[in-house]
C-alpha cells in the first residue's frame, strides 16, 4: 500500500491537477526555514502564485527561485509596505518568519522576539486574507498559536478550523529515527505524535508506531528514543554550534504540511494530518496537536489520539502543565496589549 502510494505521488507531479491552483503567501521568505521552503514549495503542483514577503533580502530569494522551471508564479515583496499585497487574495499562508533558537537561548528570550512578530503578521492576516488557512512555524509554537487566535478572534475573523502550528518536524523525526532502528524506509513508517511542540510536551505514542518497535527493544531504550524525538531540536541547535537551529528538515516538513493542506482544499479528501489546533479534544487544553481529518473547509474532524501504553500515559500527564502554561503565556501577551 505504500509503494501504491508513492507511485500515485510521482503520478501526480507527471500529471499534475489543473483545475486546483492556489495562492500561498510565505511569510519570512529570506530566513533561514524560509529560502529551503521556498523552493519546495515552488515545486508544487498545486501553487499557481508564490508570495515571498520579508523585511529584508527577499527580491534576491524570489529571482533566484523563480528561475525554477515548474509552473507556479514567484512575487517577491518587501518590507511592511508591501505586507497587504503579498497577503492579499491567499489561500494558505505559511509564517516561519522569526529569530531561531540559540545555544543557551531560553524559550523566554524566543518568546519576547517572536510574539511581536507573530502578532503583527495576524494582524495583517486578519485584515487583507482573513479566510486564509494560516499555518505557522514561529517558536515557540505552543504559545504563538493562542497568540494569533487571539488576534483573529479580536478581529472578528477567526476560524479555528483554518489555523494550525506546524508540528510535522516531530512526525518526521520520529519517522526518521524509527525507520533507523526497524531498518525500514522512513516513508513507510508511522508514528503519532501529539501533544504540543517543545521539548516534554511533544509525545510520540511509539506504542502506535507501524511497523511497531521490535520486541526486543526495552523500556530503557523507549524511552530514550522518546526522549531523542523531544530534544531533537536541541540536538540540531548544539550541532550546528552557534550557526543556527532545524532549517533544513523544518522546511521539509512544512513542505509536506503544506501538500496535505493544499490537497485538502482541492477536494482530494480526506487528508489525514497533525496539527496544533485550538480544540477541546483534550479537557483542559484549549491547543493540541492531535490527528485530523482535513477538508475542503479546513479541520473536518479531531480524531481520537488512540490507546496509550503505561510510559505515555505518564508523559502525558506530566506534559500537561508545561503545555497549558504556554497557552496562557501566548493569551496574556495579546491581552496586554502593545509596548508602549
Amino acid at each position: 500500500m505504500a509503494a501504491l502510494n508513492r507511485i500515485q505521488k510521482i503520478a501526480s507531479h507527471l500529471d499534475p491537477p489543473k483545475p486546483f491552483k492556489f495562492k500561498v503567501a510565505l511569510l519570512g521568505a529570506a530566513g533561514g526555514i524560509g529560502q529551503p521552503l521556498s523552493m519546495l514549495l515552488k515545486m508544487s503542483p498545486y501553487i499557481a502564485e508564490l508570495s515571498l514577503y520579508d523585511v529584508a533580502n527577499t527580491p534576491g530569494v524570489a529571482a533566484d527561485v523563480s528561475h525554477m522551471s515548474t509552473a507556479a508564479r514567484v512575487k517577491g515583496y518587501l518590507g511592511p509596505d508591501q505586507l497587504p499585497a503579498a497577503l492579499a487574495g491567499s489561500n494558505l499562508v505559511i509564517i516561519p518568519a522569526g529569530v531561531p533558537r540559540k545555544p543557551g537561548m531560553t524559550r523566554d528570550d524566543l518568546f519576547n522576539i517572536n510574539a511581536g512578530i507573530v502578532r503583527t503578521l495576524a494582524e495583517a492576516i486578519a485584515a487583507h486574507c482573513p479566510n486564509a488557512w494560516v499555518a505557522i512555524i514561529s517558536n515557540p509554537v505552543n504559545s504563538t498559536v493562542p497568540i494569533a487566535a487571539e488576534v483573529l478572534q479580536r478581529a472578528g475573523v477567526l476560524n479555528p478550523a483554518r489555523l494550525f502550528g506546524v508540528t510535522t518536524l516531530d512526525v518526521v523525526r520520529a519517522e526518521a529515527f524509527l525507520g533507523e532502528i526497524v531498518g525500514a524506509d522512513p516513508r513507510d513508517v508511522s508514528v503519532p505524535v501529539v501533544g504540543g511542540h517543545a521539548g516534554i510536551t511533544i509525545l510520540p505514542l511509539l506504542s502506535q508506531a507501524r511497523p511497531p518497535l521490535p520486541a526486543s527493544v526495552t523500556a530503557e531504550q523507549r524511552k530514550a528514543l522518546m526522549t531523542r524525538i523531544q530534544d531533537a531540536g536541541t540536538e540540531v541547535v548544539q550541532a550546528k554550534a552557534g550557526a543556527g537551529s532545524a532549517t533544513l528538515s523544518m522546511a521539509y516538513a512544512a513542505a509536506r504540511f503544506a501538500d496535505s493542506c493544499l490537497r485538502a482544499m482541492s477536494g482530494e479528501g480526506p487528508v489525514t494530518e497533525y496539527a496544533y489546533v485550538r480544540s477541546s479534544a483534550v479537557q483542559g487544553l484549549p491547543y493540541f496537536s492531535s490527528p485530523l481529518r482535513l477538508g475542503r473547509s479546513g479541520v473536518e474532524e479531531v480524531l481520537p489520539l488512540g490507546p496509550m501504553d503505561a510510559m505515555e500515559s505518564e508523559n502525558f500527564e506530566a506534559m500537561k502543565a508545561e503545555l497549558l502554561g504556554s497557552i496562557k503565556k501566548g493569551e496574556e501577551f495579546v491581552a496586554r496589549g502593545p509596548a508602549k
